[in-house]
């Protein structure tokens, strides 16, 4: 996007923005990418760049962990991998071995389900692919410290093998040359110490022409002298050139790995590329996180549809302050491209366009925005922006001549991709001229089909936005009651000064407040006096909207209760019925498997008895169920006229018994815990003890 003048984006105040998404980031590929923030003008871009950033604020929302933790800075190490003859160490390869590690985690993480889930993200990974022999490699030659190992060649595990020996026979022989001194009262506090990589014994100074050796110096005291024994020279030479044949080795190693993975450079720079866009992307998403922002939608149109829109920086300025913020809805289309803001200073003009520049910057960038995510947002190839007094004392141009240079180029390069903002055009001359000026200026950006804000007290803009197809007029709501501006914008209407309205809250005299009135022309005032009444009318409007919107959202919350109660009514009903009609399924199923059990018995007995009608019987009264009732209380006559029951606590065998159910009358044969076997005529029965009640027959009657 081209931005007019140089200071466009910065008077948008974007330079803050990027300074707040570069505190997010942790690499400096992503911190640089933050610092030199572009702005698209292609949809594509724009739509893969918000995409990447709302999957990435899911991930944090959902508190999923994604598995880029790399920081390293490895832009160094990288080029020079790159140059023939260049040599890596153990220390730069640690970290290049990090940086495969964090691939091949995320490569993992970034499954088949989750390239799905989150394609955006996945499209970081695309023509990129996880490299397993770099690491490998690495790892065959340094240790999780970055020392070489020991197995990193063969010759290199002859030399230290050797350096082992040679240290060990040193320390011993250096250890006899110690005990000598020591015994000789030659040796100082200090038995030893290393002077240039080589052992020296500490010996006072006045016994050091004593001891043979090299001599390398004395302490800061001159009390003690530090002397090579002449014992240790030769084991101390040749300690010193195999640890230079290990470092010629180590080097030679290294030279040897570089030279192996340097075809590996171009993967290894699009590995750091790749971590760097995730930590951008990761910055950018929490940044949307910190602002409530949402994803748009994008339009490949100049225009926008704004909906619960919020200026970033004031939103996050108030939330600090615990202040209320001013949500700011507003559409520009090619049916309503320029509006006039008018009302009263202070009362939020400057914010609005503000508001919108930087939302516009912000999504083009793409940033997630702080609006419903219903808004629209199109795309725009040119931003024009004329704010504050311009006067250039270096060119010895007034206010206005500064104002008409930049109108002329505004005029001159606007087209139907253009986004401007004016902030009190025409203003600098005499109202009349320049109000005229100001008109021949907004009708010629109408005409090249450019989308802007344009902000005024001049009553004739105010009045041609009323009558100039294409043009809108709008006001910020002003409180003349207590006084204090609203911060909202109001569409379709012109908007007051309350010039005289903020004289008397500031504590003008009245009198001087009356004179004024009276030095207006009559009609100006009248015009300001009738926005000021149709302004009032209006919030008195809006405060009658607002509270009968209340009253539908609470008539419609009485409603969702209501529902909810007769759902769980209608719940408790439905599982009232179920639960019956389980109890008779239930007793249906208890009463099938008694019916089994009962006829499975009958065909035994009837097999084993002779009184084979005895048996049938049984069986009739088992399966006519029609007529039990009367049967039972038939047998219950029958039973009650030659039985009765006998209070006794406890029915043994051979007790005489009576079955509750169907007062047939039989003897206990059988004890099983809870349960008896008694038999009814020719029929065994096995019945429950508290089904059962002991009798005993009556005594024949004459």
């Amino acid at each position: 996007m081209r931005g007019y003048p140089e200071t466009a984006f910065t008077q948008l105040e974007f330079d803050k923005v990027k300074a707040l998404l570069s505190n997010y980031t942790r690499t400096s590929f992503a911190k640089e990418r933050a610092e030199q923030l572009r702005i698209h003008t292609k949809k594509d871009f724009i739509l893969q760049e918000l995409r990447q950033t709302y999957e990435y604020l899911l991930l944090l929302q959902q508190q999923q962990h994604f598995p880029s933790e790399f920081t390293a800075p490895l832009q160094k190490e990288l080029k020079l991998l790159g140059i023939p003859g260049a040599v890596l160490v153990g220390e730069q390869w640690l970290i290049i071995a990090q940086l495969c590690d964090c691939l091949h985690t995320i490569f993992r993480w970034m499954d088949t389900e989750r390239r799905q889930s989150f394609p955006a993200l996945a499209d970081v990974l695309k023509d990129c692919y996880d490299e397993k022999i770099i690491p490998e490699s690495i790892r065959k030659v340094i240790d999780t410290a970055g020392v070489v190992l020991d197995t990193a060649s063969p010759e290199l595990q002859r030399i230290r093998m050797q350096l082992y020996k040679k240290r060990m026979e040193l320390r011993r022989l250096f250890e006899k040359v110690v005990n000598k001194l020591q015994k000789a009262g030659f040796s100082a506090d200090i038995n030893e110490s290393f002077s240039n990589g080589r052992r020296v014994v500490a010996v006072f100074s006045e016994h050091k022409r004593q001891v043979k050796g090299i001599f390398h110096g004395e302490s800061d005291s001159r009390k003690t002298a530090f002397i090579e024994p002449e014992e240790t020279i030769e084991l101390n030479n040749d300690l010193y050139a195999l640890e230079n044949d290990e470092r010629q080795e180590i080097q030679r190693i290294f030279r040897e790995l570089t030279a192996t993975l340097s075809v590996y450079a171009p993967l290894l720079q699009q590995y750091y590329r790749v971590v760097g866009e995730y930590d951008f992307i990761r910055a950018k998403a929490k940044l949307a996180l910190d602002m409530n922002a949402q994803m748009p939608v994008v339009l490949d149109k100049a225009q926008f549809n704004l909906i619960q829109a919020y200026h970033p920086l004031l939103l996050l300025y108030n939330r600090s302050a615990a202040k209320k913020t001013i949500p700011l809805n507003l559409s520009l289309n090619d049916q309503q491209r320029i509006l006039v803001i008018s009302g009263p200073n202070a009362g939020g003009k400057t914010v609005t366009m503000k508001t919108v520049g930087l939302l516009q910057l912000m999504v083009q960038s793409g940033l997630l925005v702080p609006v419903h995510p219903d808004s629209e947002m199109g795309i725009f190839k040119q931003l024009f922006i004329h704010m504050g007094d311009t006067q250039n004392l270096e060119f010895e141009l007034s206010t206005y001549s500064s104002h008409l240079q930049h109108m002329k180029y505004f005029m001159e390069n606007a087209n139907g991709k253009t986004l401007f903002f004016i902030d009190e055009l025409g203003s600098g001359s005499d109202p009349s001229l320049g109000g005229a000026f100001a008109e021949v200026i907004m009708e010629e950006l109408s005409h090249k089909h450019a989308l802007g804000i344009v902000t005024t007290h001049y009553l004739n803009l105010k009045v041609m936005a009323n009558h100039t197809r294409g043009i809108l007029n709008g006001a910020m709501q002003f409180d003349e009651v207590h006084l204090q501006p609203l911060y909202q914008l109001v569409l379709g209407k012109p908007g007051s000064s309350y010039t005289f309205a903020i004289a008397e809250r500031i504590g003008l005299p009245m009198h001087l407040i009356n004179k004024a009135r009276k030095l207006v022309d009559e009609n100006h005032f009248s015009l300001d006096k009738l926005l000021n009444s149709t302004e009032k009318d209006l919030q008195a409007v809006q405060q009658e909207r607002a509270s009968l919107q209340k009253l539908i959202r609470e008539n419609e919350q009485l409603k969702k209760q209501m529902d909810t109660v007769l759902n769980k009514e209608k719940h408790r009903q439905e599982m009232d019925r179920m639960r019956e009609q389980n109890r008779i399924s239930t007793e249906q199923i208890a009463y099938l498997k008694d019916m089994d059990r009962k006829l499975r018995q009958i065909v035994l007995d009837y097999k084993k008895t002779e009184n084979k009608q005895e048996v049938i019987q049984h069986l009739r009264d088992l399966l006519f169920k029609k007529k039990e009732a009367i049967v039972v209380n038939k047998m219950a006559n029958k039973v009650n006229k030659q039985y009765r029951e006998v209070q006794q606590s406890e029915i043994v065998p051979g007790s005489l018994v009576k079955l509750i159910k169907n007062y047939q009358v039989g003897t206990v044969k059988e004890i099983r815990g809870k349960r008896a076997i008694v038999q009814v005529g020719q029929l065994p029965l096995n019945v429950q003890l508290n089904e059962l009640v002991m009798v005993e027959k009556l005594p024949a009657t004459e």
